[in-house]
């Protein structure tokens, strides 16, 4: 008896997933040559899929749905000897029945970082994928939910929508939930402005990206526990949800770049999704590949245009994404969604520069949204679990690079995290001892509770800046390198013409010694106004390592040094 199978294409709804396509292999079943030719199972047949060909009894693949009403196959019932047995897959190397086409070039051919576009509209979109529901929704018409973004006091205006699902082929559309968007859709997201940037007119030209590029981007070519089918549905629902959005901006004029109006214009068009299929050694198909093809929407004409750009009647807005970015954002998005958001708002926010203040409340509410923290603030319960959550974000920031430096006016020692207080913890056992003997001697100790109101003074608290990985760093630096040069990225900060500060020269050790003599210190002194510990300050007036500039514009605050 041969073997037999059919493919179905079912339209699979979930409650906590997008509507999506999903091939499934649906096995017919088959008579075994034990046959005794009883003829019991045919009449009880309910699609007549069983006949007699060739003096034998045979299931034809094209009518057999396995009684998929019933709760039992019934040629199995009626056998006597339970003959009738599914067709089982075999396992083994499969045969390519087609070619995929050519994808777009690698992103990350350094290793490390690739360019992408960071206009506000891409950066309000991250946040909606980021932040979802603590978003201030507002609802319009025909009850739709809408995200309004006000861009320089009110002149202009982004508004952003989730549009139907992209397939056309069903009888009743489905409202989209904002709650059914996963974070990690970002990261495709990041990937799409990344490759916009490596065409000319990305909203004219489309880019190819197949699901082994974003596995590679992504970390999950690592992922040894997920099977190749987990991947693929997982990458396909992630791939979908950023052209699901849909962008309303009214911009004003500014300078030669003349106002324009977009109305209800998708983000990003998902022009075809690929299946790619191979057979195994007995015929069935396996679904073993996706290919997306992929072109940016209209915004890109107004926010990515090179050649408008030289002419000063359009924007170029770009900025670099860390590979680390992608593939930390894909492990921690459980544990820690709060440092995700974190992550995701930071990476367009230090493109304004390293110097950045942010206040405590500021990250909180990008972190968990205006309500939780308008809940903390009156209820204590509620209080508790958010600054255990928050300084547990802000652990996991610091574990993967985005190292934040603590206001030493705002946000002293006897308020920051029990890490942070550890951070300088010697390694060396001897050192270890006196370092935590010298804090037992102290006034105050590293161990203490904290002071009664540390919410009230959280609520008031800065964080200078963030201390960046080097593949954060380095791109950052070339940036305000061309910006100090007068080579800005976009048309609207030439126009501007900013005088930037020169850099101030770095503090030398015995500048240090010296101001702290004068101020009357002692290095504990020192080490408790700074934020930083005791073996940070000997080091740093020993010369073992060079000051960072974010701690230099902390100690010049601190020591009063111009």
């Amino acid at each position: 008896m041969s073997s037999f199978f059919f493919i179905t294409k079912d339209i699979i709804l979930d409650s906590f997933s997008f509507l999506s396509f999903q091939w499934v292999v649906i096995m017919a079943y088959k008579i075994s040559d034990r046959c005794i030719e009883c003829d019991s199972c045919r009449p009880l047949c309910p699609t007549g899929a069983i006949n007699v060909g060739e003096g034998q009894y045979e299931i034809d693949p094209e009518l057999c749905d396995r009684c998929e009403n019933y709760e039992e196959p019934q040629c199995v019932i009626a056998c006597p000897l339970s003959l009738p047995v599914p067709i089982q897959a075999k396992k083994g190397r499969f045969k390519a029945i087609e070619q995929r086409p050519t994808p777009s070039p690698n992103l990350f051919t350094n290793g490390r970082s690739a360019a992408f576009a960071s206009a506000i509209v891409v950066w309000e979109t991250c946040n909606l994928l980021a932040q979802r529901r603590s978003l201030a929704w507002q609802e319009v018409e025909d009850s739709k939910l809408v995200y309004q973004r006000s861009v320089n006091q009110g002149r202009g205006l982004i508004e952003l929508s989730l549009s139907q699902p992209w397939e056309h082929d069903i009888e009743k559309p489905v409202v989209f939930d904002i709650d059914a968007v996963d974070i990690r859709a970002a990261c495709l997201h990041l990937i799409y402005a990344a490759y916009a940037t490596t065409l000319d007119n990305p909203w004219e030209q489309e880019f190819i990206i197949n699901d082994q590029q974003i596995e590679a981007y992504l970390g999950l070519d690592k992922r040894k526990d997920l099977s190749k089918s987990t991947k693929l549905t997982l990458i396909k629902d992630l791939a979908q949800q950023p052209c699901l959005i849909k962008a309303s901006i009214n911009w004003f004029q500014q300078g030669r770049v003349l106002p324009f109006q977009l109305t209800d214009s998708r983000l990003w068009h998902l022009l075809e999704i690929q299946h790619h299929f191979q057979d195994d050694d007995i015929g069935c198909k396996h679904l073993v590949g996706l290919t997306f093809r992929v072109r940016a929407g209209l915004w890109a004409k107004y926010f990515l245009n090179r050649s408008s750009c030289k002419e000063g009647t359009a924007f170029y807005q770009y900025s670099h994404l860390p590979k680390s970015l992608l593939t930390t954002i894909m492990s921690v998005w459980q544990q820690h969604e709060g440092a995700a958001r974190m992550m995701l708002w930071l990476l367009f926010k230090v493109r304004m520069g390293r110097e950045q203040r942010i206040t405590v409340p500021t990250l909180m509410r990008i972190a968990y949204g205006e309500e939780k923290v308008a809940q903390a603030t009156s209820n204590r319960d509620d209080r508790k679990r958010l600054l255990r959550t928050f300084e547990s974000d802000l652990e996991a920031l610091n574990h993967y690079g985005l190292r934040p430096a603590f206001d030493p006016v705002t946000y002293p020692i006897e308020i920051q995290p029990l890490w942070s207080k550890l951070a300088d913890l010697p390694e060396d056992p001897d050192e270890a001892l006196e370092f935590w003997m010298n804090d037992a001697n102290g006034d105050s100790r590293l161990t203490d509770a904290s002071p009664r109101g540390k919410w009230n003074l959280l609520m008031n608290a800065r964080i200078l800046c963030f201390d960046l990985p080097q593949e954060w760093d380095e791109p950052l630096g070339e940036f305000e390198k061309r910006r100090r040069r007068g080579c800005n990225i976009s048309h609207r900060d030439s126009l501007r013409k900013k005088k930037l500060p020169k850099p101030q020269g770095g503090l030398s050790s015995n500048e240090i010694v010296s101001a702290r003599k004068r101020a009357g210190w002692s290095q504990r002194e020192l080490a408790e106004k700074t934020g930083k510990s005791q073996s940070w300050i000997r080091d740093i007036e020993n010369g073992r390592f060079q000051v960072k500039s974010s701690d230099q514009a902390i100690l010049r605050k601190v020591l009063q040094i111009d």
